[in-house]
C-alpha cells in the first residue's frame, strides 16, 4: 500500500521535516507516548461527545479500515444528510478524518475540528488550512471554519450542558492567511515522506513552539551526547541552535560570552559552567530569609483537572486540589511534624479539604511553598467555590512566601541546574541523598492523572490503596524537600 499523508502527518511535517520521515520509516526512534501525555488525548476524546451533541442529527462514521469508511462517508452525503462527524475523505495520497462537515448550500460546507482547549491556537490554525486543502480537492466548497473549544466561564452545576461547556470560534479568516502557503508545504511533505534518505534532524529545522518536544527526539537519537552539549542550553532558539552548529560549536563551555544571538540566560548558563561551583549571594539570600516567622509550614497540592468539569462549581481544566502535604516546624531545629490529606471520594474535595487545612495550618507563621502563584492560585479557586471561606484563604496566601525567588531571582546559581528553577532541577545538586526516582510516583502530572482514574474513573482498584499511598509519598517528598533547601539556605548565610 502507498505512503498516505494525513493531517497528523503533515503537522508533524510542519513541526521538523525529520519527525515525518521517522514516523514513516524509523518509528522505533520516537520515544513512545506516556502514559501522561496518552491521558491528554484522552481528555480531547471525552470532551468529543459534548461538542459532537451540538449536531444532534448527523452521522458518525465508525472507525474501520480505509476503504469501508470512505464508502460509509460518501453514503451518508449521498443519502442527504446535512452533517457527518469523523468523515474519511481521500485525494491522491492525502488523506483526511474530519470532525465535523455540515452542508449549508447546495455545494458548500461548513468545517468544524474539535479541541480540547479553551482557545484557538496556531497549530489548530494550520491543521484546519490542511483539511480545507484536501477536501476542496476532493469536490468540497468549504465556507465557514471553526474551532469548537472548551468554554472556560463555563461553571458545572448538575449535569453537564453541551451548549453551555463547548464554545465556538470562527477562524475562516486565519485559516485563508496560511492557506496559500499549503501546497508549497504538501510538495515538501510528500516528498520527505517517499524518500529512502532521511532528512537533516539538525533542531534548526523545528519549528519554534515545538522546539521542546523535537530535542527529546533529536537528544533519543544522540544518547551518548554530552550533559552539557548545545543542545541543552534552556530554551535554545532553532536560529541560535543552527549558528552554533555552523560555527563548530558542542559543548557549551566552549561557546564565547559574546557569541550573537545568546540570550542572556544563556550567556549566564555558559558562564556558570566555566565557573564550576555555585554563585551565592548570600546578602540577599539572607534578606529575604530575615523576615520568615516560626512555626514554618511547608505546603504542598496535587489537583485535578478536565476539559469536563468533575464536579459542581468547577471550570473547564481547572486546577482542584485534592491532596496537599504540609510539613510544620514550629521552631528552628525542632522536630518536624508532618500533616496530610487526599480526598478518596468521587466528589467535590473542596470542602473537606478546606476543613482539614484550617486545622493543619494553624493561624500564625509563615507558609513556604514552591512558585507562589500555583498555590495562591489555588485557595483563590477554594474561596470562590465554598464564599464562607474567602477570607480563611486570603489569610494563608498573606502568609505564604515563595522558596523558589532565591533560585528564581539568580542569588542562588549553579550550571548543575541548567538554567531552571523547578523544584526537579534544585533538590539533586542541593540535597542528592533526597530523591525523586526510588518513588513510583514521580511528576505532578502523574499524581493528577492515577488519583482522577483511580477515584473518579474508578480504575485501578485492586491497587487502589497502594496507588493512594504512592501519592501520598510523593507529595510528602514535595514538602520534605523544602524543608531541606530551607535548611541548607539557612546553613549557608546564618551557618546554623
Amino acid at each position: 500500500m502507498s505512503l498516505q499523508l494525513s493531517k497528523s502527518d503533515y503537522m508533524m511535517f510542519l513541526k521538523h521535516p525529520a519527525w515525518l520521515w521517522l514516523n514513516k520509516h524509523d518509528k522505533d526512534k520516537i520515544p513512545p507516548i506516556d502514559d501522561n501525555l496518552q491521558s491528554i488525548f484522552n481528555a480531547g476524546h471525552t470532551f468529543e461527545p459534548y461538542a459532537e451533541a451540538l449536531f444532534p442529527n448527523a452521522v458518525k462514521i465508525e472507525k474501520a479500515d480505509g476503504p469501508e469508511m470512505i464508502a460509509k462517508t460518501e453514503d451518508a452525503w449521498n443519502s442527504g444528510m446535512k452533517v457527518v462527524l469523523q468523515g474519511r475523505v481521500e485525494f491522491e495520497d492525502l488523506l483526511v478524518i474530519y470532525d465535523v462537515l455540515e452542508r449549508v448550500g447546495e455545494d458548500r460546507f461548513d468545517l468544524y475540528e474539535i479541541k480540547a482547549s479553551t482557545k484557538e491556537k496556531a497549530d489548530h490554525i494550520l491543521d484546519l488550512a490542511f483539511q480545507k486543502y484536501v477536501l476542496e480537492k476532493a469536490g468540497f466548497r468549504i465556507n465557514q471554519i471553526s474551532v469548537l473549544v472548551a468554554n472556560n466561564e463555563y461553571v458545572r452545576k448538575g449535569e453537564v450542558e453541551p451548549e453551555k461547556l463547548v464554545k465556538k470560534i470562527d477562524v475562516t479568516d486565519k485559516v485563508s492567511e496560511v492557506f496559500p502557503d499549503v501546497e508549497n508545504n504538501v510538495s515538501k511533505a510528500l516528498a520527505i515522506m517517499k524518500s529512502s534518505t532521511r532528512p537533516d534532524i539538525s533542531p534548526r529545522h523545528a519549528e519554534q513552539r515545538h522546539m521542546k518536544d523535537w530535542l527529546k527526539i533529536f537528544l533519543n537519537l544522540h544518547l551518548d551526547s554530552d550533559p552539557y552539549s548545545i543542545y541543552r542550553l534552556s530554551g535554545p532558539k532553532r536560529d541560535l541552535l543552527g549558528e552554533l552548529e555552523d560555527q563548530g560549536y558542542e559543548l557549551m563551555k566552549d561557546v564565547p560570552n559574546d557569541f550573537e544571538g545568546l540570550h542572556k540566560k544563556h550567556q549566564r548558563q555558559i558562564e556558570l559552567m566555566r565557573i564550576g561551583d555555585p554563585v551565592i549571594q548570600k546578602e540577599k539570600i539572607r534578606e529575604f530569609l530575615e523576615p520568615i516567622k516560626y512555626p514554618l509550614y511547608f505546603l504542598d497540592y496535587e489537583t485535578t483537572a478536565g476539559v469536563v468539569p468533575l464536579v459542581d462549581g468547577m471550570r473547564p481544566w481547572q486546577q482542584l486540589p485534592i491532596q496537599y502535604s504540609i510539613h510544620v516546624q514550629n521552631e528552628p531545629g525542632a522536630e518536624l511534624i508532618h500533616k496530610e490529606f487526599i480526598h478518596t471520594e468521587k466528589s467535590n474535595p473542596s470542602e473537606k479539604l478546606i476543613d482539614q487545612l484550617q486545622q493543619d495550618i494553624g493561624t500564625d507563621g509563615t507558609i513556604l511553598v514552591w512558585y507562589e502563584p500555583f498555590e495562591k492560585g489555588r485557595n483563590i479557586e477554594l474561596g470562590l467555590v465554598l464564599p464562607e471561606q474567602m477570607d480563611f484563604v486570603k489569610e494563608v496566601n498573606e502568609r505564604v512566601v515563595d522558596l523558589m525567588i532565591p533560585f528564581k531571582k539568580g542569588w542562588y546559581e549553579d550550571y548543575r541546574f541548567r538554567g531552571s528553577s523547578s523544584i526537579k532541577a534544585v533538590l539533586p545538586v542541593l540535597i542528592p541523598e533526597l530523591s525523586y526516582e526510588d518513588l513510583e510516583v514521580q511528576d505532578g502530572l502523574t499524581a493528577q492523572r492515577l488519583w482522577t482514574e483511580t477515584i473518579f474513573l474508578g480504575k485501578n482498584q485492586a491497587d487502589k490503596d497502594k496507588l493512594l499511598d504512592d501519592l501520598l509519598a510523593y507529595c510528602k517528598l514535595d514538602t520534605l524537600a523544602m524543608v531541606e533547601i530551607f535548611s541548607k539556605l539557612n546553613d549557608i548565610v546564618f551557618h546554623r
